[in-house]
């Protein structure tokens, strides 16, 4: 790797490489060659800068785009802390138009969680790859350390505006409020204000970003993106203040009951390229091998790792720290040959069948049918993940329709790129109209149907920084295709039922109908008497009812 991707990888400025023997030599002479020009222009990018170039990776490829993500961020961000500190979260979305300003807008989000360190403020929200969730495995919305400071970049970038921070830690300390901006050539914060003032919450924090933007309804707004936070969050209060509209909107929370806090775990072999392994061997506070495999991995017993050594051809004692390259990659082939068992899923924290149907019921109101299934926890490279699926039938929705798809990963909504995700994908490859439902050849299928999909897990595989599609993992697709199957097994049969149903209906009309007439015909034919007429047609009815009993 060279000096300048170091630089890039690592967010920090890269120290130049020293002139060669022969390049001193090469100037000495005077000689200047092309190479020499080339090497004058060559300087480290930082991680700021590259982003800010190439901010499409990151969801701000469009101004209407540029807002959800904005809200998206902001709002992701509110949640974890909440969640993590045990606070059920009450969270309040503004997003005003500047006045006499067509495509500029201030977003602005408050929570009340545990607030930030004032010490901690510009880095948390002016430097990109700052945080707290990168280095650890499990579940939470965010997981890279670049989202809301990419967000305050961007409104930088397009308004020259600061970011505006206002966080308390506690009713016994001060409010601060902070303006940062991001110095892109060092990804460094810079503050350009901090002042304490009165506020009236005992902790929380708040935070305003000016940036251009589109605001409109629809697929893919900022309006969708809080509808479905409140589905897949039931827990979650939020009060919406939308630029067009007077009256806020309220989302109530649908539980008290806050989810199972996700445990941190350690890194699963399986799960472990070499490089990574030869970086850990590195770093490790163990001083032997076998020591190293228990302590810096999950899943790895006395045994175990006794049995990795044995097929590396190592002694568990060996020095961990200086063991060669090619020690290290008998070692990370050995692992793959070892039984080791899946690693712990305490790191998972899945919405719930019963939280599903709840979350789907404050999203559409009534309708015919759900169902919801959450299948057992499974592993792709090293990495517990769980699926969940709900569905909802009838109702408002419209018979003619593409089924609606809400997609969700670690509780966050996905409203792009559907035809790059894995939950698409696996949609479209079950044949619904075995479960009675219509599919044009390959594409979804056609209904009255809503399917919620979610994906828990400690490290969502996303195809790309902006976190919009879930790669294809042939694991990932097995478990989403057995869940949609399990809910699809149940739509089924009560499709089954419902039509079964509606015959009986119908053929009931019919004898309804047509018996008077049948019974008018035999007392004619056989001269019958009124009662005798009366007596033929009930017994009609009571053979046909007990033959096309519903």
């Amino acid at each position: 790797m060279t000096t300048s991707q170091n630089s890039l990888f690592e967010g920090e400025p890269a120290t130049p490489a020293k002139p060669s023997a022969r390049s001193k030599t090469t100037r000495r002479s005077g000689a200047r060659t092309a190479a020499h020009e080339a090497a004058d222009k060559q300087r480290s990018i930082s991680i700021s800068e590259f982003f800010a170039k190439n901010r499409h990776l990151l969801g701000f490829d469009s101004k209407r785009k540029a807002l959800l993500t904005t809200v998206k961020e902001a709002v992701d961000n509110a949640l974890d802390a909440c969640e993590e500190a045990g606070i059920l979260p009450d969270i309040t979305v503004l997003v005003k138009q500047v006045k006499n300003q067509d495509d500029r807008y201030v977003v602005t989000v408050s929570d009340n969680g545990p607030g930030i360190l004032p010490e901690q403020i510009d880095r948390v929200f002016a430097q990109l790859l700052y945080g707290s969730k990168f280095h650890r495995l499990r579940q939470s919305r965010g997981q890279q350390g670049i989202g809301i400071s990419a967000a305050g970049m961007y409104g930088q970038m397009t308004t020259g505006k600061p970011t505006i921070i206002r966080s308390r830690i506690s009713k016994r300390h001060d409010a601060h409020e902070v303006g940062v901006r991001i110095d892109t050539a060092k990804n460094k914060p810079v503050r350009t204000k901090n002042q304490v003032f009165e506020w009236d919450r005992e902790h929380g924090t708040e935070v305003s970003i000016e940036l251009e933007a589109r605001y409109s309804k629809g697929r893919g707004s900022v309006d969708e993106y809080i509808a479905q936070t409140a589905v897949a969050n039931p827990h979650v209060s939020i009060l919406y203040h939308s630029p067009d509209s007077d009256e806020p909107l309220l989302h109530e929370r649908a539980t008290k009951q806050q989810p199972k806090m996700p445990a941190e775990i350690k890194p699963h072999p399986y799960g472990v390229e070499l490089g990574t392994l030869i970086k850990m061997m590195k770093t490790t506070g163990s001083t032997q091998l076998g020591a190293f495999l228990q302590k810096d991995f999950s899943r790895v017993s006395a045994k175990v790792a006794r049995e990795i050594c044995s097929v590396a051809k190592l002694e568990p004692k060996s020095r961990v720290k200086s063991l060669e390259h090619k020690s290290s990659e008998a070692l990370h082939k050995a692992i793959a040959k070892v039984k080791i068992m899946a690693p712990p899923t305490d790191c998972l924290s899945p919405i719930g069948e019963e939280l599903l149907e709840k979350g789907l019921q404050k999203e559409i109101g009534e309708a015919e049918f759900f169902v919801s299934r959450t299948r057992p926890p499974s592993v792709y490279r090293g990495n517990p993940f769980q699926i969940e699926v709900g569905v909802a039938l009838g109702g408002q929705l419209h018979a003619d329709d593409p089924v609606r798809v809400m997609r969700f990963a670690n509780r966050v909504p996905l409203q792009y790129q559907p035809g790059a995700c894995a939950i698409t994908k696996a949609l479209t490859s079950v044949d619904w109209k075995g479960y009675g439902l219509q599919q044009p050849r390959g594409s979804i299928p056609v209904g009255p149907v809503i399917f919620m999909v979610h994906i828990a897990s400690a490290w969502v595989p996303f195809t790309s920084e902006s976190k919009e599609a879930v790669a294809n993992y042939p694991e990932i697709l097995k478990e989403l295709r057995l869940c949609l199957q399990e809910c699809g097994r149940q739509m089924s049969r009560y499709l089954k039922r419902r039509k079964r149903v509606a015959d009986e209906l119908k053929k009931r009309q019919y004898i309804d109908r047509y018996l008077p007439h049948i019974g008018e015909a035999l007392r004619d034919i056989l001269e019958l008497d009124e009662g005798q007429t009366d007596r033929v047609v009930a017994e009609l009815r009571d053979t046909l009812e007990r033959s096309r009993k519903i």
